[in-house]
């Protein structure tokens, strides 16, 4: 095999173990470049060498030769980074291992020392084949993922090193919105947590909005957020757009359904006109969020269904009315239509929900676990559309971007499968397209990336991926991250729990990480019941259900 390309490179060559100190520049070539294809390569590595590698003391050196592994090639004054996607054997005997390698940034040589300094992403420069492949060190990826030079916060450690911080570059991640994915039980919530921690503690005065299907995120962010449920929210039922309306007060499908919403519509207007802030608009359309009062509608709705002729044609109007009575006596919908919410607190409501100002806690945590079901999505929505909307009629305005934080975002943004399109998937689908152009990032967070609606997860300029269990997400997954990501989506389904796969804007090049541990106070109660050591607790269930009972009749927590 000596004939193979590049393997001149190891006649004479200092062997690894012979007590050099733990420096890239001192360690000797492992192989050699055998072909160059764009983003890609192939290189041939030495078994010999790479047994060596792996007794070396620096675990970056020593992990070289293995898959997600990295390497360095020279290329005038400059190194050439890649990462190791794939290993087989190439010869008989052993003696060399092929090895597909995706090519990540590059950075300038010290001359004194051979060093890397200045990294940057892009290649513009290919090696020829034949070239040296050396290993990369932990000091080279110091160089790589150093984030000094621009705003970031620090979330743990590059794997496999026990001293490299892993940074998000927060203007980035956040410009082009960011997705996190991750199974079940892969801490998910928790690496959540963190990131939304750091970035408050980076931003004090910042506007975060976090959508909490479950509860989860109160005990989070009780000292650094200010939490939103049902008892407190007093989101008032006329900002909603008519889109939201007939959501809420249409239930019927088909040709009824349009019947019924053009007659709302009608009604609609006339209420609001009626209002002293709609008598005040000259254009005032059904959109306008102008408070009405629901006696106002229903009272419309009955003289328009007066001037009926015949008994049939007062379906519609007695539909309408019916509901928006039943909605107004459920003390379920209180939050939201109760009669208190008449008054112009517009201003009110978004400076409370945006943290205008901030006050020192940004972020809000809106828990929508307590809403009715059947009007859930309508909450978020009206919550992402507000969002969109004031970044729209704010822009001549000083900017105060938001950030909209959408747990479960399956949920609410469902693939077009069976769905039927409704308000929030369309508007976080917009927020997704156009967000960025009017200072609204949007995080998602989801178990399910792959019942995510088609095109959404593309729009997410970072990707943060913990360990995914199912085939269908992982291919998802993929066909949304850059190539040169390649061989680190391979190892998604074996990461452990708290480790994830980076890739986007919001990093150097792709990473792994192992996440930085948080403070129990500042955890998401999102942990999995321990049913061993709770089976063995017994005595006081006839309280726990009655508890439990009288709650459930209250619809109370």
């Amino acid at each position: 095999m000596n004939d193979m390309p590049g393997a001149s490179a190891f006649v004479g060559a200092t062997p690894i173990g012979a007590g050099l100190p733990a420096d890239a520049t001192a360690v000797a070539a492992i192989g050699c470049v055998l072909s160059i294809a764009g983003s890609s390569s192939r290189i041939l590595l030495s078994r010999t060498e790479l047994d060596a590698v792996a007794r070396h003391p620096d675990p970056v050196i020593a992990s070289a030769g293995q898959v997600g592994g990295q390497v360095k090639m020279r290329v005038g004054s400059a190194w050439l980074i890649a990462n190791i996607r794939s290993l087989s054997l190439d010869d008989i005997a052993g003696d060399w291992v092929a090895a597909d390698v995706d090519f990540l940034g590059e950075g300038d040589e010290e001359r004194l020392t051979g060093k890397l300094y200045n990294f940057r992403r892009g290649v513009t420069r290919y090696p020829i084949p034949g070239a040296d492949v050396f290993p990369v060190a932990t000091l080279d990826l110091k160089q790589i993922y150093s984030a000094t030079d621009r705003p970031h916060i620090q979330i743990g450690m590059v794997y496999p090193t026990r001293d490299v911080r892993a940074s998000l570059y927060v203007d980035a991640m956040l410009g082009k919105h960011f997705a996190l994915v991750g199974s079940t039980g892969t801490g998910k919530s928790t690496s959540a947590a963190l990131i939304l921690h750091k970035i408050c503690d980076m931003a004090p005065e910042g506007h975060i909005v976090m959508i909490d299907p479950h509860g989860e995120y109160a005990a989070a962010f009780a000292d650094s957020g200010a939490i939103f449920d049902v008892t407190n929210l007093q989101m008032p039922y006329w900002l909603m757009n008519f889109e939201e309306h007939c959501e809420v007060f249409v239930t019927v499908q088909g040709h009824e359904r349009q019947i019924d919403s053009d007659i709302l519509a009608k009604c609609l207007l006339m209420a609001k006109a009626k209002s002293r802030i709609g008598q005040e608009i000259a254009k005032l359309t059904v959109d306008a969020p102008v408070p009405y009062l629901l006696s106002d509608l229903t009272n419309i709705i009955g003289l328009e269904m007066g001037k009926m002729d015949r008994a049939g044609d007062t379906a519609p109007y007695l539909r309408l009315k019916t509901k928006i009575d039943e909605i107004k006596a459920d003390p379920r919908y209180g939050f939201m239509f109760s009669g208190m919410l008449v008054a112009d607190t517009m201003a009110d409501f978004l400076a409370r929900v945006f943290r205008m100002p901030g006050g020192g806690r940004p972020i809000s945590i809106v828990d929508v676990s307590g809403v009715p079901s059947e009007i859930t999505s309508v909450v978020v929505g009206v919550l992402a559309r507000m969002t969109f909307d004031f970044a729209i009629w704010s822009r001549n305005e000083p900017q105060r971007p938001v950030l909209l934080v959408c747990e479960e975002a399956h949920r609410y943004i469902p693939s077009g499968r069976g769905t039927d399109h409704s308000s929030v998937g369309r508007i976080l689908g917009r927020i997704a397209k156009e967000g960025r152009k009017y200072g609204v990032s949007l995080g998602l967070i989801t178990q399910r990336p792959s019942d995510l609606e088609e095109g959404v997860l593309s729009q997410c300029g970072t990707i943060i991926a913990m360990r995914l269990n199912n085939e269908r997400d992982q291919a998802f997954v993929r066909a949304a991250m850059p190539e040169g990501a390649r061989g680190f989506l391979d190892s998604i389904p074996a990461l452990r729990n708290r480790e994830c796969i980076i890739c986007g804007e919001g990093v150097a090049v792709p990473i792994r990480v192992s996440f930085d541990d948080l403070a129990e106070d500042r955890r998401p109660a999102s942990g999995d019941p321990l049913f061993t050591q709770l089976w063995r607790d017994s005595g006081g269930e006839d309280a726990i259900i009655e508890r439990t009972i009288r709650r459930w009749r209250a619809q109370g927590k």
